[in-house]
């Protein structure tokens, strides 16, 4: 950092091997060489990525004003994204929610700066709501909605009925063997009663028109949320969507 400020770069965000510097028209050989003496004075590598047209750094979900060190998104100078801690990063992520996001990316990504970025933000905006419509009418496909996850403990040991326990737990019933370690894929289902164990189904037991469409809108803005929260995008303010609770 303090080679670069020494250069008239500005620190924008910095992780344990990484940082991200602003100067005003620099060039790619100003970067190369402050590497390089970097490199050079600390013996020790570094190297110089490449500039950006734009990157959103995200911020804390539980503190708005709290950056999340290597959670970010941004399009380099030769168009191509780079993505890490977002949704489509994690093995976890239902399909459709993940089609949404990529999707919202690639409207983002034709914007050859922030300006253009802040512009283009009611059209990413229309994606969400176009599969927000999709979920309501009953158009998305089972095999859109799963989620995977790990059981950190066996099915019996939860405390907590979380999702992945109860469709575990469903398992079981049906004789299957789920032990600790093993993934479970299973759908979120509508509440038909207030009973914890209409919460999640394994898809193996689940059907089409069983998924609560509420809990997969709200997964759909929560990408959103992980996309927009610098810029200012409250997930409670869903007429600006499109996405009111029918």
């Amino acid at each position: 950092m303090a080679f670069a400020e020494a250069k008239d770069f500005k620190l924008v965000h910095g992780i344990v091997d990484s940082m991200w510097l602003k100067k005003s028209n620099a060039t790619n050989r100003e970067y190369e060489d402050l590497a390089c003496e970097i490199a050079r004075e600390l013996d020790f590598p570094i190297s110089f990525e490449g500039q950006y047209k734009w990157i959103v750094f995200l911020n804390s979900r539980m503190d708005r004003c709290m950056p999340v060190l290597n959670r970010y998104y941004g399009v380099s100078e030769d168009g191509k994204l780079k993505l890490r801690g977002i949704e489509l990063r994690r093995h976890d992520t239902p399909r459709i929610v993940n089609e949404c996001q990529n999707q919202m990316l690639g409207v983002l990504s034709k914007a050859r700066n922030s300006a253009e970025f802040r512009k283009l933000i009611p059209e990413a905006f229309a994606v969400l709501e176009l599969y927000a419509t999709k979920l309501r009418q009953r158009d998305a496909a089972i095999e859109d909605l799963v989620i995977s996850k790990n059981l950190s403990k066996n099915p019996k040991d939860y405390e907590k009925i979380i999702p992945q326990a109860v469709a575990a737990r469903h398992l079981v019933r049906e004789g299957h063997e789920v032990q600790a370690g093993q993934s479970v894929c299973y759908v979120l289902t509508r509440r038909k009663s207030r009973m914890l164990n209409n919460r999640a189904l394994p898809l193996e037991l689940a059907d089409n028109g069983d998924y609560d469409i509420e809990e997969y809108v709200d997964l759909l803005r929560s990408s959103a949320m992980s996309l927009l929260l610098p810029l200012g995008y409250d997930p409670n303010q869903e007429a600006e969507l499109g996405c009111k609770r029918g």
